[in-house]
């Protein structure tokens, strides 16, 4: 029996997902999602661990859906890729180095964060084959980088080099070569050292309210705020002894 074409591993407080094809630039078959699909289903039950890191082997973080096996179930509820139809929980990073691409970028896109080295490239590439977007991309772009943005990528299937990308946000940071899965660990054990109650309702918030008109938006935020009060005011105890100040820990 060959081994899992995603390998799950621990580090510190992150659950770091790597695509383990480099042969096929990482791009994803029906193995290859169902192993994405198990190992978010790890990460959702593992409570110590805090925050996804995802990336890829070799020289592509994910090249999208592997057209020469076509095995693919683009019906299904949780997703082509593995997951893309469903929302983690907790945060998840894409640490991305090389090609990100078609069904790649929208693994990416699925993420809340992206940290990227200057080789990367992203790009809707599907567009020069005929093959859609169906693993959110045509929701989450326009979201992380405007409907303008978006649409040109979509349309016109253009490649969009890393500074680019940060530039556009669709990249949060450009890091050196080599160093995008450590400087997502390093943001991830960041996030993870928070008081974890607060900060997943304030994403949560964020993240469902996106949708909603702004008085819905501001009914929602109030709601999830008050249910975290208690966390809230011991963490305003610890301010006021003295804890945090001039930005320590931040």
């Amino acid at each position: 029996m060959g081994s899992s074409p995603v390998r799950y591993e621990r580090s510190g407080a992150a659950a770091v997902l790597t695509i383990d094809r480099p042969e096929r630039r990482n791009a994803v078959d029906a193995a290859t999602a169902s192993a994405l699909r198990r190992a978010l289903s790890d990460f959702e039950a593992d409570d110590s661990a805090r925050v996804m890191v995802l990336t890829g082997k070799g020289e592509a973080f994910c090249a999208g859906a592997d057209l020469k096996a076509m095995d693919l179930d683009v019906g299904n509820p949780d997703g082509p890729l593995g997951f893309t139809r469903l929302s983690p929980s907790k945060p998840a990073i894409a640490a991305i180095d090389g090609w990100c691409l078609a069904g790649g970028l929208e693994l990416a896109l699925w993420c809340d964060l992206r940290i990227a080295t200057p080789r990367s490239v992203f790009g809707c590439f599907e567009r020069r084959w005929g093959v859609p977007l169906v693993d959110g991309g045509t929701q989450r772009l326009p979201r992380v980088v405007g409907m303008g943005r978006a649409l040109e990528m979509i349309v016109t299937g253009r490649a969009v080099a890393a500074e680019e990308a940060e530039r556009t946000g669709l990249v949060n940071e450009v890091v050196e070569p080599g160093r995008h899965l450590e400087r997502a660990l390093e943001l991830a054990e960041r996030i993870a050292a928070f008081p974890q109650e607060t900060m997943l309702s304030d994403r949560r918030a964020a993240l469902e309210g996106a949708a909603l008109p702004l008085d819905e938006g501001l009914e929602l935020e109030r709601r999830l705020g008050q249910e975290v009060l208690g966390v809230a005011a011991r963490g305003a105890a610890r301010f006021a002894a003295g804890e945090g100040r001039g930005g320590e820990g931040v």
